[in-house]
Formats: C-alpha cells, sequence, structure tokens
C-alpha cells in the first residue's frame, strides 16, 4: 500500500546502497535512534547488534542477515537488533574487512599469500559465481559441470577468509557491545525518566481539575 509504484532504476539504488543523499551520518544516526528505541534489555540489544557486527566477518556472502538472526538466536539476544548489527559490513568497509581476513587466514593457514589484493577477491567470486551456474544447467543436459571451480574458491578464498576473519569478527563484535550497552542504558534510562515526569503532570492536573 505504502509502497513507491514505480521503483528507482537499479543504478539510483546501488548509489543510494554506497551513498546515501541525506549522508552516512544522517543514515547512521538514524540507525542508531532505531536501535536505542527496541523494546528490550539493553544486554539484549547490545548483543544481538554483536551477533550482526560477528557475522560481517564471515564469507557467508548474501547470507549475513540469517546468519545473524540464527546467532542471535542461539544466544537469547534481540534478533532484530542483529540485523542492524549486520550493517557494519557495508560497501565503505567491505573491502578493508575482506582484505585483513583473507591476508590473517592466509598467514594461519600457512598459504603464504596476500589478502590486500581485493580484484583477486572479485575474480574468485566470478569463477565460483561461473562454475556453479554452468554445474546447475549441466543437470539440465546443457554443458558439463564446474564443480572444481568452487573447491578452488573455497581453497583459496572462503576457508582462510572464515579463519581470518574470526579473530577481528570476535574483537569488533565485543567492542561493539561495551561501546553500545551503556549508550542504550542511559538512553532508556531517560525514557522512563520522561515518561514518569508526563505521568506526575498528568495526575498533577487532574488532581487541580478535581
Amino acid at each position: 500500500m505504502f509502497r513507491r509504484r514505480d521503483k528507482p532504476p537499479i543504478l539510483s539504488r546501488l548509489r543510494e546502497a554506497v551513498a546515501p543523499r541525506r549522508g552516512w551520518r544522517r543514515a547512521i544516526e538514524y540507525i542508531g535512534y532505531r536501535i536505542r528505541r527496541l523494546p528490550d534489555t539493553p544486554h539484549r540489544i547490545a548483543l544481538g547488534l554483536a551477533c550482526g557486527v560477528f557475522m560481517s566477518f564471515t564469507p557467508l556472502f548474501g547470507f549475513h542477515v540469517f546468519g545473524a538472526m540464527a546467532l542471535a538466536w542461539v544466544l537469547r539476544s534481540n534478533v532484530l537488533a542483529s540485523l542492524f548489527g549486520t550493517l557494519a559490513g557495508n560497501p565503505l568497509t567491505f573491502p578493508f574487512i575482506a582484505s585483513l581476513s583473507l591476508s590473517l587466514g592466509r598467514l594461519i593457514l600457512g598459504h603464504g599469500l596476500t589478502g590486500g589484493d581485493f580484484d583477486r577477491i572479485l575474480v574468485a567470486f566470478g569463477e565460483a559465481m561461473t562454475g556453479l551456474g554452468q554445474s546447475l544447467l549441466s543437470v539440465l543436459g546443457i554443458g558439463s559441470p564446474q564443480w572444481h571451480k568452487l573447491a578452488l574458491f573455497a581453497h583459496d578464498i572462503f576457508w582462510p577468509y572464515l579463519a581470518g576473519g574470526f579473530l577481528p569478527g570476535l574483537i569488533s563484535a565485543i567492542a561493539a557491545y561495551y561501546v553500545t550497552r551503556p549508550i542504550i542504558v542511559a538512553y532508556q534510562a531517560r525514557r522512563r525518566g520522561a515518561r514518569a515526569r508526563r505521568r506526575m503532570a498528568r495526575a498533577a492536573a487532574q488532581g487541580g481539575e478535581s
């Protein structure tokens, strides 16, 4: 009912995701406002947010939201807050996260390769998607399967990314928890105080009328 009748072109939507018209500062302020107003305890909200931040450091691209929700559910934290947490992985931070995770992961696994070449990551993803598409078409009798491209992707990208992203993701998640929890505590305390003052004002007004 309230959706736009004419959707903007895909290029406009991509540009909005990378560079919001109202600026990143306004977008971040709005997200912070929504997080503070979530109806839950500060611990559960902050922990849910941390779950989303942690998942942003994993190579489960396209599934960060579902992974964050599942992790939040397991830890009994706020699932909705976990969705906001996944915004830690965005077009501005992804090159840094990917390079750091791959570099650290290849060092841990002894691959001896650098994760700083972002173009290499894009090529690997492209090869994996091509291999997946060709393999699925082969099930219908079109062409031959190319599963080996996925195996190379897993060896060169997925496992190093997963191993290398764990520690930075955990550190970032812990930092997100301890930064946001006191902010949410203070905000909720101010809201309770404001509601109490409004109730007292209404009670005083009703007493004066009687």
